[in-house]
């Protein structure tokens, strides 16, 4: 058999899967985002230490060589030793050296609770000590999402975390154990819709004493920056990162991000609202909208910035939309919209969000703040709803996608990189062939063969036998594009524009100014009326560079003041 006959249909997917590869460039970063390994943390006790510090590091190795065989014992070590730190630095705040020691010990506690399976939470636990038995037991929260039972408990100095994502390292020093919080198996149904399956929360541990009882408290660094400890306000001990890494490294979202464009109806039960940390009527939502072939970590650099600046986390909170990249954005609008009315009912929120939208999440973001009307179904099918031959599952489907107004809980917007008015990728060859490997969800499918019957193509438009899908609508030609850009955003709600320039222009139709991000230009990403615009020298991952970080920042801190 002739060998370059056999071979060409794999060169043939081969090239297919670069093509592929090179239109999902929307997607940016491909490096491993996160690999975290449980450590035990080293212990070096400092030499020439004297009085209670000299005291609590005796204990404190007394512990750790307790700890295989007698977990109970080293636990009363660990505790004897926090409580001997903190009387020090009841005498001495500033101790630095006695601070170590109790942070220390403290997570040791927390780590032998973990690893010896106690349970402190539902009632008080005796622990024996040399210095005499110890009730452990833990401050009670009013809000019921801070039941300490709910969670497992592993104190951040326990791993050990690399990835191109969380190479940065966001901390805070001061009192208490750093502590990555998460999610026991809950029941969905009371989780709710802004839950995902886990829920990964960074606390911070501090324990405190009652003559012979240990108070166990888990407290939010990201709602206050100092504590009280030992009748003092001292500053709160934190790591804004580790949370982060642990959550990725767990849900390994990168495995998905390529199979969620091509087989998205696989992938549905995934399109949802996830927060990141438990609801708080104070802080204004931020929701990131991430773009084809990514999923929400890749706004781990910016969240992960935007958490060391003190004023950031006292009056924000994060939240993501996550979806199956493979649908038409404007049905990921609706499922959006859906879930935004789950938000609204459950919360009624107080303060109006801020989302931020890259590449298409930015082109989603746009549906949110516009009245449509039935401006682009007229636009599309020349005739009212009720005068279009369909079924009633593609009515509904189409009329949700779109016929809607703009949401009235979204009070500014932030586009990155947003191919508004298309992109040639969207167009061309790349964009073809890569169109043709998503495989529409059959519901779409029954849609789509209703919208052919009743569409006429016009010179010029991309025309297509199928229902568009994400790859079909960032095409600058197709209908839906061509029409949502005749519609303005609703009046009053500030928008503004971060795009990126290599510096290689990039504009096939040479419209000035000459900058493009090398997929999407200039004139795509710009619109009319943006309360700001900023280009930073960058490629497509314009919401990974470090100018465009700070430029949100310096947005959200102009949202606060108006």
């Amino acid at each position: 058999m002739d060998n370059s006959t056999t071979r060409f249909p794999f060169t043939r997917l081969a090239n297919l899967t670069l093509a592929f590869a090179a239109a999902c460039t929307f997607a940016g970063c491909a490096s491993p985002y996160s690999a975290i390994k449980e450590k035990q943390p080293d212990y070096h006790p400092t030499s020439g230490a004297v009085g209670k510090v000299a005291e609590a590091q005796t204990e404190i190795v007394k512990a750790i060589q307790q700890q295989p065989r007698e977990p109970l014992a080293a636990l009363g070590g660990y505790i004897t030793a926090a409580e001997v730190a903190s009387r020090q630095l009841q005498s001495n705040p500033k101790d630095t050296q006695a601070q170590s020691e109790y942070n220390f010990a403290v997570g040791r506690i927390i780590e032998s609770i973990k690893s010896a399976q106690l349970d402190p939470w539902t009632k008080p636990l005796s622990v024996p000590a040399s210095s005499g038995e110890w009730i452990l037991t833990h401050k009670p929260d009013p809000r019921p999402q801070w039941n300490p039972a709910l969670y497992t408990f592993t104190p951040a100095d326990q791993f050990d975390v690399h990835g191109t994502y969380v190479d940065k390292r966001v901390t805070r020093p001061g009192i208490g154990a750093p502590t990555v919080a998460v999610a026991r198996n809950l029941d969905p149904s009371a989780a709710g819709r802004l839950a995902p399956p886990r829920i990964f929360y960074g606390v911070t541990t501090i324990a405190r004493f009652e003559g012979r009882r240990c108070v166990l408290a888990f407290e939010d660094p990201l709602a206050a920056e100092t504590t009280r400890f030992q009748g003092r306000t001292v500053p709160m001990g934190a790591n804004f990162t580790v949370p982060i890494a642990v959550m990725l490294a767990a849900n390994d979202p990168k495995k998905m991000e390529l199979a969620r464009v091509l087989r998205p109806e696989k992938y549905a039960e995934t399109a949802r609202i996830i927060a990141l940390q438990p609801y708080d009527p104070n802080r204004t939502v931020v929701l990131f909208v991430h773009g084809l072939m990514d999923s929400q970590a890749t706004w781990t650099p910016m969240i992960n910035t935007l958490r060391g600046d003190p004023e950031i986390r006292k009056r924000y909170q994060f939240w993501f939309y996550s979806y199956p990249s493979g649908y038409p954005y404007p049905y990921s609008a609706s499922i959006l919209r859906n879930e935004l009315d789950g938000v609204e009912k459950k919360f009624h929120l107080k303060k109006k969000m801020v989302v931020v939208g890259h590449s298409m999440g930015g082109c989603i973001s746009r549906l949110l703040i516009t009245d449509a009307g039935d401006k682009l179904w007229m636009n599309i099918f020349k005739k009212p709803p009720g005068e279009v031959q369909m079924s009633p599952e593609s009515r509904k489907l189409l009329t949700d996608s779109l016929i809607f107004q703009h949401r009235p809980e979204i009070g500014r917007v932030v586009f990155v990189d947003a191919p508004l008015k298309g992109s040639e990728l969207g167009s061309n060859w790349i964009g073809r062939i890569s169109s043709s490997l998503v495989k529409a969800p059959a519901t779409l499918l029954s849609a789509g063969d209703d919208v052919m019957k009743a569409v006429s193509f016009q010179s010029g438009e991309l025309a297509l036998k199928r229902i568009p899908n994400s790859v079909d609508t960032l095409a600058p030609n197709n209908r839906f594009v061509l029409a949502i850009n005749t519609i303005p955003v609703r009046p009053g709600i500030p928008y503004h524009i971060i795009g990126g320039d290599r510096g290689k222009g990039g504009n096939k139709d040479k419209t000035k100014p000459m900058m493009s991000d090398g997929v999407v230009a200039y004139w795509s990403y710009y619109m009319d009326g943006a309360q700001s615009v900023k280009i930073v020298p960058s490629g497509h991952s314009a919401h990974q560079n470090p100018e465009a970080i700070e430029e949100v920042r310096r947005i959200l801190k102009l949202n606060v003041n108006q």
